[in-house]
């Protein structure tokens, strides 16, 4: 999707800085799933003031009706930057627009810009439908029951006017905050991990129907999360973002396949990089001779006429068997299969369609 003459949101070399004392604990934990190897940044003394940089001369753009993903590790700078378009964070540096017109001076409540948070932050004193109204300020009131029973029935919970909030599931719940925050009609809508405190069987099924309702009503959409698969679902494109800078900006597809670096590459999960010696083994030599090779967990598939290879070890996981093999130059690879292998040795394959190419 094209950003025609500067529509919809833009994001031009922005950077957040934060003043952290040395009472303030932020950005001294390391992230969850590192893209490079973490260094614990000096702490400062009690007392002492220094400055963070948070996001760091990030650029993008978001078309309208596109759904982009901010994609990366605790601490990688998401969710500062979302907070930033929001309004709720200053800028050190940059600018944020929207259809070409910068931002800069205008809060966030007259931003029309929609927020979608970890907890639903439901009214408990109102009911489903009236915490669906509750930003329905501007229309008339004939008119806003019919708003309500179409948004609610739209998340799939027709009927669920007279609910009290204090009634629902958590999954119930985030529902009726989709839909408080798509009735007004945003001409942006701001989601920062709002699945991430369900459980994975609930918030695989949210996934599907939060992209449906966002495709629907063709709603531009910003989403932060730190999981691969919800985002790679979810969106348009994926921005990967790492240390507050932005490492690659593409769709699913193209991110699996080309990764930008092997940083990019590590965190998708290509795990093995290859060698020119395993690259001619398994007949990626042309291809290891002209660009960088990874190998993730579904590159390697079995064959018995294939490259016989080690089985090291064999561990079961949610659905799949993870198979550790051991390929000519040493180094390990793995293969991932229904049911676990009853010998040494197996016989595997790949082909380039079934590889990253880096850069």
């Amino acid at each position: 999707m094209v950003n025609e003459a500067g529509a919809g949101l833009g994001v031009e070399d922005v950077v957040v800085r934060y003043r952290v004392t040395g009472n303030d604990q932020r950005y001294t934990t390391p992230s969850k799933r590192p893209v490079v190897t973490w260094v614990p940044p000096k702490r400062p003394a009690p007392g002492e003031v220094r400055t963070v940089t948070a996001v760091d001369g990030v650029s993008l753009h978001v078309a309208p009706g596109e759904v982009v993903a901010l994609l990366g590790a605790s601490g990688s700078g998401k969710s500062s930057l979302l907070r930033a378009i929001a309004g709720l964070e200053p800028l050190a540096e940059g600018r944020i627009t929207w259809d070409g017109r910068d931002l800069a001076g205008t809060p966030t409540h007259k931003r029309n810009f929609g927020m979608m948070f970890q907890e639903p932050a439901l009214f408990p004193s109102l009911t489903v439908g009236k915490n669906v109204a509750y930003g329905l300020h501007k229309l008339p009131r004939g008119r806003r029951p019919e708003v309500v029973d179409r948004f609610l029935e739209l998340v799939g919970l027709p009927g669920y006017q007279d609910r009290k909030v204090t009634e629902l599931s958590g999954g119930q719940a985030q529902r009726v905050a989709l839909a408080r925050a798509l009735a007004p009609a945003p001409r942006l809508l701001l989601l920062d991990e709002p699945l991430s405190a369900l459980d994975r069987g609930l918030r695989e099924h949210l996934v599907e129907v939060l992209g449906e309702v966002l495709r629907r009503t063709g709603t531009t959409a910003v989403h932060v999360t730190h999981d691969q698969d919800e985002a790679f679902a979810l969106a348009d494109r994926v921005a990967i973002l790492a240390d507050g800078q932005l490492l690659q900006l593409d769709t699913p597809d193209a991110l699996w396949r080309r990764p930008a670096s092997a940083d990019v590459a590590t965190f998708l999960g290509y795990s093995t990089f290859l060698t020119q010696v395993d690259a001619d083994a398994l007949g990626l030599g042309e291809l290891a001779a002209r660009h960088v090779v990874a190998l993730g967990p579904e590159s390697l598939s079995v064959d018995p006429n294939g490259l016989q290879v080690a089985v090291r070890e064999q561990r079961g996981r949610r659905g799949y068997v993870s198979v550790t093999v051991l390929l000519p130059s040493g180094q390990k690879a793995e293969l991932r299969l229904p049911e676990k292998i009853g010998s040494a040795t197996v016989g595997v394959r790949t082909d380039a369609d079934a590889v990253a190419v880096i850069g």
